[in-house]
């Protein structure tokens, strides 16, 4: 496997958007409609992947617990309801080996650019770090409480002050911050500058 040349660690909270984020640095394509920005705006699926830590936590989580990994993938209930059951399994299984979800995430990865597109912990950061050194960038997702309860954010206890929410709170001098309260203009324009540094390095 080819080490990358860019792997940007997204981060943030709850309803955010950080997988909305990752797929618009990534490129998306709708079905018949071709891509929905000029291509040279974006990375494309040759050169870019969107990896996340949590996929390879489910599914362990669910083939152990015998859940249904599809259903725990998506924003539903049936994710919701298995939580903190999952957020207990994964600290578990950090504290015996910290590595242990990222090297699953990147098994098979071979794009120059790699986007996590949900780093949540200063062990998730550094792992990454001492893997893959200077090809690293840390990127802050940020939208306002308000935003963010309007895409169905409810403060929850166990889960909302966890580490698996604030464990990047502190610690972390960002390389990126992204604001996506909505404005899809001013989106477009922050991750164009930050396209522009990603091509500069490849």
């Amino acid at each position: 496997m080819a080490a990358p040349r860019v792997v940007l660690l997204l981060s943030g909270k709850r309803k955010s958007g950080k997988d909305f984020v990752a797929s618009e640095l990534r490129g998306r394509y709708r079905q018949g409609q071709g891509w929905h920005r000029e291509w040279r705006e974006w990375l494309g699926p040759d050169v870019c992947t969107i990896l996340r830590l949590s996929a390879p936590l489910k599914e362990q989580y669910a083939k152990e617990h015998g859940l249904d990994f599809q259903r725990l993938l998506d924003a539903s209930s049936y994710k919701e309801q298995h939580r903190q059951g999952m957020i207990r399994w994964g600290e578990e299984r950090r504290r015996t080996d910290p590595g242990f979800f990222c090297r699953m995430a990147v098994e098979g990865a071979a794009q120059p650019v790699w986007v996590v597109s949900d780093a949540r912990r200063l062990s998730d950061v550094e792992w990454f770090r001492k893997a893959y050194g200077d090809a690293v960038q840390t990127v802050r997702v940020v939208a306002s409480e308000e935003t963010r309860k309007r895409r169905g954010w409810v403060f929850v206890a166990g889960v909302d002050d966890a580490e698996s929410e604030c464990g990047l709170d502190q610690g972390v001098a960002f390389d990126w911050v992204i604001t996506n309260d909505g404005d899809q203009g001013a989106l477009d324009e922050q991750l164009g500058t930050l396209l522009r540094s990603v091509r500069g390095r490849l």
